[in-house]
């Protein structure tokens, strides 16, 4: 496994070395677990590696099969699957970080979460920053892993390349993902 390159000034929440664990961790899981049962286990190792880096609130977020999702329309909801370590927003609409990361099957990056100005929807307020990636079961999205600091800047490409590798090897994720990144921008000179 190789590590993207990534912007000097911004290290991330994790490492490479430690992305690298945390996907040994979860192929042992993936290979004794179904899908549903992996979630918890999974929030779990995130939790416990990250938590101490800046990650203040780590859950899946899935399909929630008595309102389906309608793409056209940008209709549906997800539920709450697992979570760690405090209470989170259940059921939530497809118009937030979140649903965007689902529709759009993309990596979702949000390096301050004032950047989406008043159409961001924070089940924390204390939210800054975030990292969305989809999730598959069956070969379809089936819902979202969503991370959340209370710093800003605390998610970085290392980020989206570790927890990509992480649900790959969690049997969550068999394809590769673009990014789209909500940025701040650098400050002259320092580029």
């Amino acid at each position: 496994m190789t590590a993207p390159l990534r912007r000097d000034n911004h290290r991330g929440c994790g490492d490479e070395a430690l992305y690298v664990r945390l996907s040994l961790l979860a192929r042992a899981i993936a290979d004794a677990h179904a899908p549903v049962e992996r979630l918890p286990m999974l929030a779990d190792l995130l939790w416990d590696a990250l938590s101490a880096r800046g990650l203040s609130w780590v859950g899946f977020y899935v399909i929630d099969e008595q309102f389906p999702i309608d793409r056209a329309s940008a209709t549906g909801q997800l539920l709450l699957a697992a979570r760690r370590d405090t209470p989170a927003c259940s059921p939530i609409g497809l118009h937030g970080v979140c649903g965007q990361g689902f529709l759009e099957e993309q990596a979702r990056l949000v390096e301050d979460v004032g950047l989406l100005g008043a159409g961001y929807i924070a089940c924390d307020p204390r939210d800054r920053s975030e990292v969305v990636l989809p999730i598959y079961r069956n070969g379809k999205c089936w819902g979202v892993l969503d991370a959340d600091s209370h710093q800003v800047r605390c998610f970085g490409d290392i980020d989206v390349w570790g927890l990509s590798q992480f649900l790959q090897s969690g049997g969550l994720l068999a394809k590769p993902l673009s990014l789209r990144a909500d940025r701040l921008q650098e400050p002259a000179g320092l580029l």
